[in-house]
């Protein structure tokens, strides 16, 4: 069996559709399956092309013995729309270009989205390749610009609706990182085959016994400091600003608050902690997913958030497995689908009113106070994803239907 996967998003970068995709080619590849993966030039999330690919039109190279094939793709760190568009249409036509040279045929080609665009170089390469189209969605486009405000002209968004459904009619299966995207998707298109292929965790790789914690200390961080850490973009979609407020609200408990990463709104975020006279709030950069097991060991308490709209209620994000994973409890600024799994039913932390920072600066402040609490809300998170969300589970469930699929 041959697969191809085309996603803009690709390690060496750090980020969830990364680590998603690579570990379950990893997997596949294993149980004999033949992996291309045609991706960018690695850019995310600083928006600047690593050093060792700057200037190149294509790049082939092994990763773990997958071939992996990259093309050009225009960046800049401009968030504007005429800026993002160039970035998603830039490697749509390089893609469709070197894919069509240098991909070999193949059963399936599996499509990442967002971003959607690049479902047209899908829809090519899938009639190249005489592959069936897998359409994989990780977030729900163009609802979920619409909903955020990224996309404001009515006849691009006519557009991009358009491409969704003729997308989603001509995939042969529609895979979802979320049951409740798959719930929407259906309700429009209920005659298509659909799959929940959801994020997940390594637990080998999270083995708190063999993982060194020294990372407080090198952050200038105290013994006593209690650390609550948001690792991931620091983006739009998150509400970031609600952690500052909270901050804000929660001066008087030794709390300290840290962002890890980088994004489009990290500046507006230190301006504001500027402006706040916050000294209880931290930003780092990001660093290499080798390095987060021993972060995610040194701090107390996992902060996910994301802003109170509609469209998120289907949402699962992805920085929960691994700090669960780790034994962390977790603060879910989530409503919908995550809350359910991750607090109703995994009891792994405390749920927050998505947006509210006196909500959220007293979660904090409860868990601050109840340490025993919140150590077996991190002990219950490990046991739930080490049941329900192994990495290598969801691989060998996704393989036996590629199987079945491919005889029909």
């Amino acid at each position: 069996m041959r697969l191809i996967i085309l996603t803009q998003y690709f390690p060496p970068e750090v980020g969830a559709p990364q680590n998603r995709l690579y570990e379950m080619a990893v997997r596949l590849q294993k149980k004999g399956v033949e992996i291309e993966v045609l991706t960018a030039m690695p850019n995310y999330p600083k928006m600047e092309v690593h050093s060792e690919y700057k200037g190149k039109w294509y790049a082939k190279e092994s990763m773990n013995g997958m071939t992996v094939h990259r093309s050009w793709i225009y960046v800049s760190k401009n968030t504007g729309i005429l800026s993002r568009l160039l970035n998603y249409f830039s490697f749509v036509f390089t893609s469709m270009w070197i894919g069509t040279f240098k991909l070999s045929k193949a059963d399936y080609l599996l499509c990442e989205s967002p971003p959607l665009f690049l479902g047209i170089s899908a829809l090519w390469l899938k009639m190249f390749k005489r592959s069936k189209l897998i359409f994989n969605v990780a977030d729900l486009w163009p609802e979920m610009a619409e909903q955020l405000g990224l996309i404001k002209s009515r006849f691009l968004l006519g557009i991009s609706k358009w491409l969704e459904e003729y997308l989603y009619k001509r995939s042969a299966l529609i895979t979802c990182t979320t049951k409740g995207f798959i719930k929407d998707i259906q309700a429009r298109f209920p005659d298509k085959n659909y799959y929940w292929l959801p994020n997940g965790v390594d637990i080998g790789f999270y083995d708190e016994q063999n993982i060194a914690a020294g990372w407080r200390e090198q952050a200038g961080f105290s013994k006593d400091d209690f650390i609550i850490l948001y690792a991931g973009i620091i983006g739009h979609a998150q509400g970031l600003q609600t952690i500052l407020q909270a901050a804000d609200k929660a001066r008087s408990q030794n709390i300290k608050w840290v962002l890890l990463g980088s994004g489009p709104v990290k500046e507006e975020l230190l301006a504001m902690k500027q402006q706040l006279k916050l000294d209880n709030v931290f930003f780092f950069d990001p660093v290499p997913k080798s390095a987060m097991p021993g972060i995610w060991k040194s701090v107390d308490v996992s902060l996910v958030p994301l802003k109170k709209l509609d469209v998120f209620k289907g949402t699962i994000p992805s920085k929960v497995f691994e700090s669960m994973a780790m034994k962390k409890p977790i603060l879910l600024g989530v409503e919908g689908e995550a809350k359910e799994l991750f607090i109703d039913e995994g009891k792994a932390g405390l749920a927050f009113t998505p947006e509210d920072a006196n909500d959220l600066a007293e979660k904090a402040t409860y868990l601050y106070n109840h340490r025993e609490e919140a150590k077996q809300f991190g002990e219950n998170g490990r046991n739930y994803v080490a049941t329900k969300f192994n990495r290598d589970t969801i691989a060998e469930d996704f393989y036996q239907t590629l199987v079945k699929n491919s005889v029909n």
